[in-house]
């Protein structure tokens, strides 16, 4: 079965709606990655692993939206090639899509994050909009959604970090030719800068956080077996996800008396 939306007609996608299938939203970044990856990583790497997981749930079914593009990525600016959001349009982009899923007989989302600095606003959104349309609208952040096994294919880092050996892997297996190879050595190392006191929350810019390539890790440890394990791990785990029947209870509504 074809998992991508973009690739449907508007009739195939009607009568997947009246299957009760799933969409997925993928959601990442339009922001700097170092000198070594291109700016879309986050989308990127965020749409292929949808892909990836709504290939492996086809009797759901899935499908898989095309990218949301751009978040909350003001943090990079200071590196050159970012493009942000603010919270309010970032929600309204998300309501607008909500809605337009449910006007087509859709009765659930799945969005699927792959950018840190839009964590705390979807949380906030996905409540609001489960409030607003009385259906489930459930986010994870892709590497969350395996850490054990992201941690057990790292050899340099315990999880995702920013532009570091767990992104460069996942390029390496998805698309060797947009990884810089000959800028990996520059993008390594010479990156410790301020970090908040833990328990509190203000805002820093990576050129703060990570000052000299505005790289978190080590990319020279990256490749592509390592990236091609954390794809299938991620998949298998997120197409479990698709099918559990907790996730997608219809919530309550609690604003109606």
């Amino acid at each position: 079965m074809e998992v991508r939306w973009e690739r449907l007609t508007g009739p195939e996608l009607k009568a997947l709606a009246e299957r009760g299938a799933l969409p997925v939203l993928p959601i990442g970044s339009l922001e700097q990655h170092g000198p070594h990856l291109p700016v879309w990583t986050d989308s990127y790497l965020a749409h292929e692993l949808a892909v990836a997981a709504a290939e492996r749930a086809t009797d759901v079914p899935a499908i898989v939206l095309p990218p949301l593009w751009t978040g909350l990525s003001e943090h990079h600016l200071p590196f050159g090639g970012t493009i942000t959001l603010d919270y309010a349009t970032f929600h309204a982009v998300l309501r607008c899509v909500v809605r337009s899923l449910q006007a087509q007989g859709f009765t659930r989302l799945l969005i699927l994050n792959g950018h840190g600095g839009n964590i705390d606003p979807l949380a906030v959104s996905v409540r609001e909009l489960a409030h607003e349309f009385g259906m489930p609208v459930v986010a994870t952040t892709w590497p969350n959604v395996a850490p054990a096994e992201i941690a057990a294919t790292l050899t340099t880092q315990p999880g995702i970090m920013h532009a570091c050996e767990g992104e460069t892997a996942l390029w390496l297996a998805l698309d060797e030719s947009q990884v810089r190879k000959d800028k990996i050595d520059e993008a390594a190392g010479g990156n410790a800068g301020t970090q908040a006191r833990p328990g509190y929350s203000r805002f820093y810019s990576f050129a703060e956080r990570a000052p000299r390539t505005g790289v978190k890790g080590d990319p020279r440890a990256a490749t592509a077996e390592k990236g091609q394990a954390m794809i299938d791990a991620i998949a298998i785990k997120l197409a479990e996800a698709m099918r559990d029947p907790v996730l997608w209870t219809k919530p309550e509504q609690v604003w109606k008396v």
